[in-house]
């Protein structure tokens, strides 16, 4: 009687691990083409809101990075794989549940922010959803709290280095060339330093630290980067580029004048988007192949152990892409366009305590002239948000600060980082000079408000999820995953109808003549 008992346990027990696993290829899709949706926008949004490329083709040329990237990400993947709790201690419908409930949980997360225009962090999302999971199933001992703080420490820092460092950039570029980006005569005496500063960084950061692990780059680093020094490498790369800058110039005049920051910036996004498929596809990736990996050794020890397979981090680079070309990408994109944006009228929203609180903000900045470049259009006659050089700046300083923490192994968030730089070059032009600035200071509240509700919710909705499917199998998925659609569904609703009242109160501000004629 006890061995029919047991084998009937045996056999659903095989059931639900194939269902799962199952499910957790899918829901690898699903997941990875919500952060392409919300995390990736942040690779394309300062050459999209300079107008240099158009949506599809930045988020294409981006892509190109990130699959480049995705190669590398191993390091980071073993981070956000078994770095912040001990999978071992879990026995294999445990861990299933763990890894599964991370994806439930994320794909509704994320969809509801990107609905909403909002960028969040899929890192930090993830971060507290594995210490939920596993404070719900092994309680506080399997969790690794140093590794964790670690984490929380890293996209701290990263936020206020990227802050200090983007703020500085800019306002040292900015007093050089002002609003003369495509001037030859300002780009002969300033181009070559601060373009060759720019190649320099990325070069360095992405190449010597985020691809340690190549051996030509290992050979490199043993050959060359111990005998001569770092200060010695990044200063002859730096005269390299700007030597090569000028000639340029030199050579070809206004036509190199003209493309020089264009090019440039196109070159950061694609470092960025390099950077960020290091790092952030740990985000996406981790759980789902965890899980694949649970089904082909059957043991978590060893599951969580072997190497990725670098064709399965191309394949969830590829779906990056297709969420960068989504509706809700567009979404994110152009409200943190919009909330850094050097033009006068924006469409933006934020709660009415955040207009609150940003208007008492406002009495207190100073009255010093704005020394970003005055509107713009570009030649099809779309609002130009930043320039070519504050495109520069935000994409260098975002790819190096993320490529040095993807050399340290550490998961940190593109989102903040490109969010940080955005804001700090926005502050060292003095943008918040201009119309609108209550609302993009709101804005800006009301998005950092809105990070600290996300890990909240991600912590607690995870360890909620696990819990249901750990001791309800297939009916908590069930249930979990109707719940997910239901929401969906619901945030889906309110989020087209906030913006299309958003947009309309946009045009209000920007033609009252017309809104006034229809009252009357």
């Amino acid at each position: 009687m006890w061995d029919s008992l047991l084998a009937a346990s045996d056999v659903q027990s095989i059931i639900f691990f194939k269902g799962v696993v199952v499910l957790a290829i899918g829901m690898l899709v699903w997941n990875t083409i919500e952060v392409g949706r919300n995390d990736a926008t942040n690779l394309v949004n300062a050459v999209y809101g300079a107008r240099i490329l158009n949506l599809r083709t930045a988020a294409l040329v981006a892509g190109v990075g990130v699959i480049l990237g995705a190669a590398t990400s191993s390091r980071v993947i073993g981070t956000a794989r078994t770095g912040i709790f001990d999978p071992t201690e879990l026995d294999m419908n445990q861990a299933l549940a763990a890894y599964i409930s991370v994806y439930i949980v994320n794909t509704v997360l994320l969809y509801g922010y990107s609905a909403f225009g909002m960028p969040v962090s899929t890192t930090a999302c993830l971060v507290f959803e594995l210490l939920g999971v596993s404070i719900a199933l092994g309680g506080f001992g399997i969790v690794h709290w140093q590794t964790a703080f670690k984490v929380i420490l890293a996209i701290v820092i990263s936020i206020f280095l990227t802050a200090i460092i983007g703020f500085m950039v800019q306002r040292a570029v900015r007093g050089a060339i002002g609003d003369r980006g495509r001037n030859l005569a300002t780009l002969l005496l300033h181009g070559g330093w601060a373009g060759g500063g720019m190649l320099a960084g990325l070069c360095y950061f992405l190449i010597v630290k985020g691809m340690q692990d190549l051996t030509f780059v290992e050979a490199l680093h043993q050959s060359v980067l111990e005998k001569y020094g770092i200060g010695m490498i990044i200063m002859t790369l730096w005269a390299l580029f700007a030597i090569l800058i000028h000639a340029t110039l030199v050579i070809f005049r206004e036509k190199a004048a003209y493309w020089l920051l264009p090019v440039l910036a196109v070159v950061g996004m694609i470092s960025m988007g390099f950077a960020f498929g290091q790092n952030d596809l740990a985000n996406c990736a981790a759980p789902g192949l965890a899980i694949w990996n649970l089904f082909r050794f059957e043991n978590v020890a060893k599951a969580t152990e072997v190497d990725i397979s670098v064709w399965l981090l191309w394949v969830c680079g590829l779906l990056l892409v297709i969420g960068m070309n989504t509706k809700s990408a567009l979404r994110v994109t152009r409200a943190a366009v919009s909330a850094g944006s050097m033009s006068h009228n924006v469409a933006l929203y934020a709660p009415r305590w955040c207009l609150r609180l940003a208007r008492l903000m406002m009495r207190f900045r100073g009255k010093e002239p704005t020394l970003a470049p005055p509107p713009m259009r570009s030649a099809t006659g779309q609002r130009m948000h930043y320039d070519a050089l504050r495109a520069c700046v935000i994409l260098g300083v975002s790819a190096c600060v993320i490529a040095l923490a993807s050399n340290m192994a550490l998961p940190v968030s593109t989102t903040y980082v490109a969010f940080a730089a955005v804001m700090a070059t926005g502050a060292a032009d003095r943008i918040m000079q201009r119309g609108d600035a209550d609302l993009k200071i709101a804005r800006t509240i009301w998005v950092v408000f809105s990070w600290f509700i996300s890990v909240i919710i991600a912590a607690m909705a995870a360890a909620a999820v696990c819990w249901t499917i750990h001791h309800l199998a297939f009916l908590g998925i069930i249930l979990s995953m109707s719940v997910n659609i239901v929401i969906r569904h619901f945030l889906k609703k309110k989020a087209d109808s906030l913006d299309a009242r958003t947009q309309e109160a946009a045009h209000e501000r920007i033609y009252p003549e017309r809104y006034a004629e229809y009252e009357g």
